[in-house]
């Protein structure tokens, strides 16, 4: 039961956004009562935060091809590819929405950026250990450098998203990185 209402809820936000969403939708996407819904979660702010925790709660690849560089670009395209579908949009949609002035849903937005970041933290710290990026290279500014171009345009611009908009991200990031720009306070 809690897969199916969890996997509705995405649906519902993916199809009608956040101030759209309502409980009995869900109920009747995932087949059960809406007193089911709220016996388990009390209300919908507690539900949306309870399914995009376990949507964005997948494993992430990390990848270690021995090149920073390649790293990277895998990671920033992966961003690209899961943003640039219909339910990548709408999630972000849902993460900018009025769901952000819940504290709760604010509160899950920044642990989910935050998880992501901690995992692909490796990548930067082998870099580092290789000697392709200075010593005290901060990984987490370094990743956020690398996805700040992608979200820029996803959120502000509307420009298209690509490959080689994750490429050049990753050039900008590694060129700060390497400047030293990136280094830990």
């Amino acid at each position: 039961m809690r897969a199916a209402v969890l996997a509705a809820t995405i649906a519902e936000l993916t199809e009608t956004g956040y101030a759209a969403l309502t409980v009995d939708a869900v109920a009747q996407r995932a087949g059960v009562h809406k007193t089911t819904i709220y016996r388990n979660w009390k209300t919908s702010d507690r539900l949306v935060a309870d399914a995009l925790t376990h949507h964005f709660a997948t494993d992430i690849p990390i990848p270690d091809t021995g090149a920073v560089k390649d790293d990277l670009r895998a990671l920033a395209r992966s961003l690209v590819a899961a943003m640039t579908t219909h339910a990548g949009r709408a999630l972000l949609a849902t993460a900018l929405s009025d769901a952000v002035r819940t504290p709760e849903l604010a509160e899950i937005r920044h642990a989910l950026f935050e998880d992501r970041f901690r995992r692909a933290e490796p990548v930067v710290t082998r870099a580092v250990e290789r000697g392709e990026l200075p010593a005290g290279t901060d990984p987490g500014e370094l990743l956020k450098a690398m996805v700040a171009p992608v979200y820029f345009r996803l959120v502000f611009t509307g420009e298209p998203v690509d490959e080689t908009t994750a490429d050049r991200a990753v050039d900008i990031a590694l060129a700060a990185a390497q400047a030293g720009a990136l280094s830990a306070p």
